[in-house]
């Protein structure tokens, strides 16, 4: 195995195009390093991108947007006051992932990249509108974050692209966002069911909203008719009826030894509501 330390996103992908084997890129490593002790993966090139400036800060946007390096942490995102009070359903939910040693090395990237439908922070980037900088031989691209996975295990990168941060939109007043998940255990386990949402009021009626569901697809949804369910109410009954509804009927889940079709479709619709309260009462207090 070569190991590769590139001081630039550049060098990091000319390093993965010219790459004849199996490649892999290392931010955090919590599924790398994993994979590689267990012997399922043995890359033939192992590109290390902490070297590279500014991959491990987070910063406000001029336009009042965050960009988070493609190396920072899950605890280093928690311990932002300022990211936590704008997007707090994303830094809560990426706080979810593994224990407190896992928290010090786990990125948002990471948890993308690696696929998986469950994944716990994909769902509340997805719900808060964020992007990712693409970088690779043909230049830099910002891509949205529900286009990345295409299926459990697999993303839309080339096998010389790699992502350079996460970026979300200026929060703004009167918005708030919410992520949920059931799991069997109290806390260290994989999401049955996950569900996200980021809305904004004018007065006390939702005028956009976006709702996301992980762990009852083979990706990550983004449900526009769950999030048309809520938008122009106040939240009343009906319209979190409505919402369930919507949301349930965007599922396409599996049966496992975790969760049925059935459950699964059932607790979507309830999380969805559960979230959606959260981030209306957030949003209400920013008034």
């Amino acid at each position: 195995m070569r190991y590769h330390t590139p001081q630039s996103f550049e060098a990091a992908s000319e390093i993965a195009a010219n790459a004849t084997g199996l490649t892999r890129f290392l931010a955090g490593g919590t599924d790398v390093l994993v994979q590689l002790r267990a012997d399922i993966v043995c890359p033939d090139d192992l590109i290390d991108i902490k070297q590279i400036a500014g991959v491990q800060d987070i910063t406000q946007q001029p336009d009042g947007g965050w960009r988070i390096g493609v190396a920072v942490s899950g605890a280093k995102m928690s311990e932002h006051p300022d990211l936590h009070n704008e997007w707090p359903g994303v830094v809560e939910a990426m706080d979810l992932i593994g224990s407190t040693q896992v928290q010090g090395r786990a990125t948002l990237v990471g948890n993308l990249c690696n696929g998986s439908p469950a994944a716990d922070s994909v769902p509340a980037m997805v719900a808060a509108g964020a992007t990712v900088s693409v970088s690779g031989p043909n230049g830099s691209r910002e891509v949205a974050v529900e286009d990345i996975p295409v299926s459990p295990g697999k993303t839309s990168l080339a096998a010389c692209e790699l992502l350079t941060a996460v970026n979300l939109p200026a929060r703004g007043a009167n918005a708030g966002d919410a992520y949920l998940r059931f799991i069997p255990r109290t806390e260290m386990d994989i999401a049955v069911v996950g569900a996200a949402v980021s809305l904004r009021l004018d007065g006390d009626k939702i005028v956009e909203a976006r709702v996301s569901l992980g762990a009852v697809a083979p990706t990550v949804l983004l449900v526009d008719d769950a999030a048309s369910a809520i938008i122009g109410t106040t939240l009343d009954e009906d319209a979190l009826a409505n919402l369930a509804t919507a949301a349930s009927a965007a599922c396409n889940p599996i049966t496992d030894k975790r969760g049925t079709v059935k459950f699964r479709t059932h607790v979507a619709g309830v999380l969805a509501q559960r979230a959606a309260k959260i981030a209306y009462e957030r949003a209400r207090a920013q008034k």
